[in-house]
């Protein structure tokens, strides 16, 4: 199974069709990421990354849905790890 996780584009480094470049802010952490499947995403976009290679913009409802599930999950490992 593979994870995508959803990042908004920080800024543009390069926008050469092949070899396109952005970086991508994860809630604080940025990034560099490839970005030749969505090179027409924008400045403040979301996209949806797997691997560094960002495959699909999603809209600003579903990233934050995303990330929502992604919290769940982090504090149920937290509580479970944390148990004797």
């Amino acid at each position: 199974m593979c994870l995508g996780v959803p990042g908004r584009i920080a800024c543009w480094i390069d926008r050469d069709p092949l070899m396109a470049v952005a970086e991508i802010d994860f809630g604080g952490i940025k990034k560099r990421c490839q970005m030749a499947c969505v090179p027409d995403a924008q400045v403040g976009e979301y996209v949806l990354v797997h691997a560094g290679i960002a495959l699909t913009t999603i809209d600003d409802e579903a990233a934050e849905r995303l990330l929502a599930t992604l919290t769940v999950f982090d504090e149920l490992n937290t509580d479970e790890s944390s148990a004797p």
